[in-house]
């Protein structure tokens, strides 16, 4: 039987290095787990460790979750550097300096505006998650429930618990073998997905009631201050869900949630329901994702920040409307 290209370039290598992109997300901290996992059970010849930018706490139910390396250490060389769920090399952030000096490198994705920025790619555009597409590539037979529980969670946060379109028959047979491996699924789905601090519900709750409704009430927005996430005592892991909230509002199309990360530099989350490709948005201010979710890091005002972004979605609503 032929090696696929994850086998082939595993073939050789001794130390490896595997990289997500920054702002982890539960797919992103799901996959890069998982492969983890799968390689110390498979591959006790291979060293491999993972550099994530700081994971939430709520995803260290997952095995190994402790062993995720946050610190630099420029000198390190590998022979091998495997990025997951990154689409272009700056997403990953200040761990590229890994990318950069590896021997080999193999890039793992499901996003369609990656850029094929490794020497080898495995792009599935049409895939529900990278979680998804790492699966395709794994032996089956050789994932334990602990590999599993880590794909299962990217593919829970990918598809929003299946609610998106990206969920197809073939997710949820997948799914369906993970949780064959032993994998609690309500537990998981609860702990990482539902359940909230008290802290964190106070600033959703802020989130909303500070949220305007603008272009005809298909559009909404809100924004976050560095001095409310303070306030109610949070960091950025913090914020996690009120995007979704936003999405749902009866009427609207398309969400945005903005939050500061320095003076005039906000981080963009963009949401759509229907027809709005949110990903040319982003894409158009240096970002990128799906079609119904992407995100992008934007300078200036926060109403700037609104307004440049309203105009480009506004267009497409127009668009539409002339159809």
């Amino acid at each position: 039987m032929s090696k696929n290209i994850l086998e082939a370039s595993l073939e050789g290598a001794e130390h490896i290095v595997l990289l997500g992109h920054i702002h982890p997300d539960g797919d992103c901290i799901g996959t890069t787990l998982g492969l983890l996992n799968y390689l110390r059970e498979n591959y006790p010849q291979i060293e491999a460790e993972l550099f994530l930018d700081h994971p939430a706490a709520k995803f260290s139910y997952m095995n190994d979750f402790e062993k995720i390396h946050t610190e630099i250490v420029p000198e390190k060389q590998f022979d091998l550097c495997i990025t997951l769920d990154a689409s272009d090399k700056e997403r990953l952030g200040s761990y590229a300096v890994y990318f950069d000096n590896a021997a080999k490198t193999l890039c793992i994705d499901h996003h369609r505006t990656n850029t094929g920025f490794a020497e080898q790619n495995y792009i599935i555009p049409d895939a529900s998650s990278c979680s998804e597409v790492l699966y395709t590539l794994l032996d089956e037979a050789k994932i334990s429930r602990e590999a599993a529980e880590c794909l299962y969670t990217g593919i829970v946060h990918d598809t929003g618990v299946f609610k998106y379109n990206s969920t197809t028959r073939k997710t949820m047979e997948i799914a369906g073998a993970l949780m064959e491996k032993g994998v609690n699924a309500a537990k998981i789905i609860d702990d990482s997905f539902y359940r909230k601090t008290y802290a964190q519900n106070q600033i959703l709750g802020k989130a909303l009631l500070s949220s305007t409704r603008i272009l005809d009430g298909r559009c909404i927005f809100s924004v976050v201050s560095q001095k409310e996430m303070e306030f109610y005592g949070v960091d950025t892991n913090d914020l996690d869900g009120i995007i979704d909230q936003l999405r749902i509002t009866e009427g609207v199309e398309c969400a945005i949630f903005i939050y500061e990360k320095a003076f005039n530099e906000y981080k963009v989350s963009l949401r759509s329901n229907d027809y709005v490709d949110v990903s040319k948005v982003a894409a158009y201010f240096g970002g990128g994702g799906h079609i119904h979710a992407a995100g992008c890091t934007m300078q200036g005002h926060p109403r700037d920040v609104i307004n440049n972004l309203t105009g480009h979605i506004e267009k497409q609503m127009d668009a539409r409307r002339e159809e």
